[in-house]
């Protein structure tokens, strides 16, 4: 077969082929790199957001026991004790 006799598009398609195929292969390789990266970033996204989850819990347990001054609850429990205690002399008394 004479050089002459290749037709040039026959000529462009072999030389378009590697390139080609380079082409896919580069794109795939970034597919492959963004879905990896995607994954590891929702792995931390996931590890970010459960540790922002313990810190909020942390908080809130934090906040129930310092907002209320004991002094506070020392004083309702008296005077719920009070008021059981006066219940509990109406009851006696309407059994008697």
């Amino acid at each position: 077969m004479n050089p002459e006799d290749v037709s040039p598009a026959l000529l462009m398609a072999l030389v378009q082929s590697p390139i080609a195929v380079w082409l896919f292969w580069t794109l795939h390789g970034i597919r492959r790199e963004l879905d990896r990266r995607i994954e590891s970033g929702d792995l931390r996204n996931g590890d970010r957001l459960s540790r922002t989850r313990d810190d909020l819990a942390e908080f809130k347990l934090e906040v129930a026991r310092t907002y209320v001054p004991l002094s506070l609850i020392r004083e309702m429990d008296r005077r719920v004790t009070e008021q059981l205690a006066r219940i509990e002399s109406k009851i006696d008394g309407v059994g008697r």
